[in-house]
């Protein structure tokens, strides 16, 4: 049900998010499951993801930075925990060890940083020991574990070593399979030189959808589960390689279910004669009498303008085409050939519809952007609403 005053609205489904927990839960060899919520939920609402996810049975989350923490707290329960893998200024390591927030700590500055504002809460820091293994962004190099390992000893009353991890450098795509290899088998080689100074973590970590599914041994204590957890496999590489190794079953019905629907409504209907051009410039020109309806859904709501002439959407249960450029804030579809179409039917953008669906990898597709991407470009003021 469009919800008033705005022109679209997303739908979450709670059953296909427990589905994918589930089949994801039993792909990780009982390791912890820590749900990605960076990026608004991958677009998804963190509003209303965390409390839904935690009724899915999710105690564990995680996000990028400081900011999206802060965001988080308000909505997850006292019973979850919340992980930064990312940034966080020093002068907020106060703030996140007073709400028992563990971090990633991957240089020198922040652990000194950290272990000051320990001293100053009186309570310890929980850490993610964050190691360099080859991705070449963060993360501790083997040569400063000795100085690591000290500083750990020797403020042990002031933290807690939550975790040790590092991450991958594109394990999606088989074209990094040595990188992948090399990583795991530094990190492999950390881990043990770390646990010879007697520095065992709560949790060892690596592994993030793409790795878990594609590279099961790096699956350890805890994985952080991102885009795979909201119905989406990381790319088409991975779907393939999972159904090639894992059966027929998963050929024939796909495990993961996109939990999220994009909705909207018929704004109105134009007749447009043979040989005129539709929107804006040039962009399409009628190759016969047609009928077009607008649709308020444009490039500010995350509509991609690389979607113009492309992308497909479904009224009464049939799929038709975006013709002209899209706008900022509408769109036109062909409806010529539809029966009893009207101001006011509903349109999907991303869903099903019927037996139709449209789907995020269609669009991917068609705009030549990640599925990650064109799920955070969708803006947190649509309307979510939480669906059976």
């Amino acid at each position: 049900m469009r919800k008033t005053f705005f022109p679209s609205y997303i739908e979450l489904s709670k059953s296909a998010l427990k589905n994918n927990i589930n089949y994801l839960k039993s792909r990780i060899n009982n390791a912890k499951f820590c749900s990605v919520i960076k990026g608004n939920a991958y677009g998804h609402g963190v509003k209303h993801f965390v409390p839904l996810a935690e009724k899915c049975g999710v105690d564990q989350f995680a996000v990028y930075d400081a900011s999206e923490a802060l965001e988080a707290l308000k909505y997850k329960s006292s019973r979850s925990n919340l992980m930064i893998m990312g940034m966080i200024d020093n002068e907020e390591i106060e703030w996140a060890i007073k709400h028992d927030i563990s971090f990633s700590v991957f240089d020198l500055d922040r652990f000194q940083a950290t272990i000051a504002a320990a001293e100053k809460t009186a309570k310890k820091a929980r850490i993610h020991l964050e190691l360099e293994t080859g991705m070449h962004r963060t993360g501790f190099e083997e040569h400063k574990l000795d100085i690591v390992s000290d500083l750990i000893k020797e403020n042990a009353d002031k933290l807690f070593l939550e975790g040790v991890w590092t991450h991958f450098a594109g394990p999606e795509s088989s074209a990094n399979y040595y990188r992948i290899i090399n990583q795991y088998d530094k990190f492999i080689k950390m881990k043990k030189l770390l646990s010879s100074k007697h520095l065992i973590p709560r949790y060892y970590h690596t592994a993030c959808s793409a790795a878990a599914l594609n590279y099961p041994q790096t699956t350890m204590d805890l994985v952080r589960i991102g885009i795979a957890q909201y119905g989406l496999w990381p790319n088409m590489e991975t779907f393939i390689y999972n159904t090639l190794n894992f059966g027929d079953e998963l050929r024939k019905n796909n495990p993961l279910k996109t939990i999220l629907s994009w909705k909207t409504q018929i704004e109105g209907l134009k007749k447009i004669e043979l040989g005129s051009f539709i929107g804006y410039g040039n962009g399409y020109q009628a190759t016969r009498d047609m009928v077009v309806a607008i649709i308020p859904i444009g490039y500010s709501h995350g509509f991609s303008r690389d979607l113009s002439n492309k992308a497909n959407v479904l009224v009464n249960r049939k799929k038709v085409q975006v013709v002209g450029i899209i706008n900022m804030n509408c769109s036109l579809i062909d409806v010529t050939d539809l029966k009893n179409i009207k101001k006011g039917d509903e349109v999907v953008i991303i869903g099903k519809q019927g037996n139709k669906q449209i789907t995020f990898a269609s669009f991917s597709e068609q705009s030549n952007h990640m599925n990650y991407e064109l799920l955070t470009r969708l803006p947190e003021n649509i309307p979510r609403v939480i669906t059976r």
